[in-house]
């Protein structure tokens, strides 16, 4: 480890120096030489290194994974409960240091990391109490001498892909009902945010999670992911990323009709009406269009604002934009971050200058910040065309371009005019029209008077384009269930 990885891992200050791995976890062993290079987009400092595993190494972890589903399928479910409950406490206990981890190797400010490392946490707590509750039925059988029976059992082994903009929560949300209903899992975190991941590791054995249950690998996606999607010995696949990238991993599932979970990109609408509390929807919008920089699924991607309020609801974004303290988390309190790598920078710049080559006008911000990291200005555009780049992509960036709408009906018809379907806003006091919009929005996820959704009890998924599946909530517990029928003649 060179001196700018010693000077990075310094700057971080962990209290307790094992939470920082540079090895893969497989079978309950530490195993890999680090090769690939992890940096901090705050300062592009080098953080560390982590294996760069392919086939090989994936096949073993599906191997170690597959002698491990017996045994830990058929422990009691309030067994496994327990190890969730005590794993979920290790985070809360070391809370600070994985946040700290996080900040580094993501970017995000540090409150937001130790936000997330508690939301994390909670799907391990919640999913061991739901698995004491996955109940079967009996069905009345259309004769006296037959009985039928419906049993849950855990799907099998898993194969799960997460992202790198919450790199804690994203593996919890999957990890925690996989292990939960009695499945075993191999895991590729993003190799942007590798440690946050293998942190986690640490926490689970000390829990007591058994060997092969939990196995992590880093390292080139295309074998790893040829691996998880197309290896018979998986059962399930479950991947969080972007539309295209799930669409590939989906068609590869295929050859082995595996069952899939998909969340995938957004585009969210949020919509602010003429009779919204304007203060309201200001805040909801900061909450939604910012968190995170802008780097969320869920993010509010483009902003409808009706006719009478347009005006006062530009400025005063652009005010609570432009007030936004950015810069590395584990220097100050920030409230904006670093993009997570450069080609994500230049994303962003591109969707701000093909809005103002369309016309758009520039209330705050637009451009990069003058400085070593990634990191681009809060930044708010009014009178953004209906076509433009901001409105058809995802953004993924704090880049807030707000668009006139006239009537309700104009609303819902800009808002479902994508082939996303993952989240969706509105801003109004008129219940009957809450009721109408929520209903007419094609979105999996609907925030009405709020910018906040996630919740571990409430189920998160999108349709169209945006995903198969739900995560959280009861449901998420039902995609690593199978249904087995069982009929018995008396």
């Amino acid at each position: 480890m060179g001196d700018g990885a010693v000077s990075e891992l310094s700057r971080i200050a962990l209290q307790r120096a094992d939470l920082f791995r540079q090895q893969c976890f497989i079978n309950g062993k530490w195993t890999g030489d680090p090769t690939h290079a992890v940096h901090n987009p705050a300062t592009r400092g080098l953080i560390g290194h982590i294996p760069n595993l392919g086939r090989t190494e994936a096949e073993a972890a599906v191997a170690a994974a597959e002698a491990a589903l017996p045994k830990w399928r058929a422990e009691p479910a309030a067994a496994r409960a327990k190890i969730l409950r005590r794993w979920n406490e290790l985070m809360l206990k070391h809370q600070q240091d994985l946040a700290r981890l996080m900040t580094a190797e993501q970017g995000k400010p540090l409150a937001e990391a130790m936000g997330e490392i508690a939301y994390a946490g909670s799907f391990l707590e919640w999913f061991g109490e739901e698995a004491k509750r996955v109940y079967g039925d009996t069905i009345p059988a259309p004769s006296s001498d037959r009985r039928i029976m419906v049993l849950k059992q855990p799907v099998g082994v898993v194969g799960a892909i997460t992202p790198w903009n919450f790199p804690t929560a994203m593996i919890t949300r999957k990890v925690g009902p996989g292990i939960a209903a009695g499945c075993t899992v191999v895991l590729k975190p993003s190799e942007l945010t590798p440690y946050s991941a293998l942190a986690l590791a640490v926490l689970a054995e000390e829990a007591g999670l058994p060997p092969g249950v939990l196995n992590i690998v880093t390292g080139d996606a295309e074998p790893i992911g040829r691996v998880l999607t197309e290896d018979p010995r998986i059962s399930k696949f479950t991947f969080t990323g972007s539309t295209p990238v799930g669409k590939k991993l989906a068609a590869q599932c295929a050859g082995t009709v595996k069952r899939v979970s998909l969340e995938l990109g957004g585009n969210a609408p949020f919509l602010v009406f003429d009779d919204a509390d304007i203060e309201a929807a200001v805040a909801g919008a900061i909450i939604s269009k910012f968190r995170n920089t802008g780097q969320t699924c869920v993010c509010a991607n483009r902003i409808y604002v009706q006719d009478g309020v347009y005006d006062q609801f530009a400025r005063l974004l652009a005010e609570k934009a432009a007030a936004l303290v950015a810069g590395d988390g584990l220097a100050g309190v920030t409230q904006q971050g670093p993009l997570i790598n450069e080609r994500a920078l230049q994303k962003v710049e591109a969707h701000v200058a093909d809005a103002l080559g369309h016309g758009a006008k520039l209330l705050t911000g637009g451009a990069r910040h003058a400085n070593a990291g990634t990191f681009y200005q809060p930044t708010v555009l009014r009178d953004v065309a209906a076509d433009a780049l901001l409105t058809r992509e995802e953004t993924f960036g704090p880049v807030a371009g707000l668009v006139r709408f006239k009537t309700e009906e104009d609303a819902l018809r800009l808002a479902n005019n994508s082939r996303a379907g993952l989240a969706a806003y509105a801003f109004t006091r008129d219940l009957a029209r809450s009721w109408r919009v929520s209903e007419g929005l094609e979105y999996g996820m609907v925030g009405m008077n709020t910018g906040l959704i996630s919740t571990e009890v409430s189920p998160f998924g999108g349709v169209k384009e945006s995903g198969i599946g739900r995560e959280g909530s009861k449901y998420g517990l039902d995609e690593f269930l199978n249904i087995k029928a069982v009929f018995v003649q008396l």
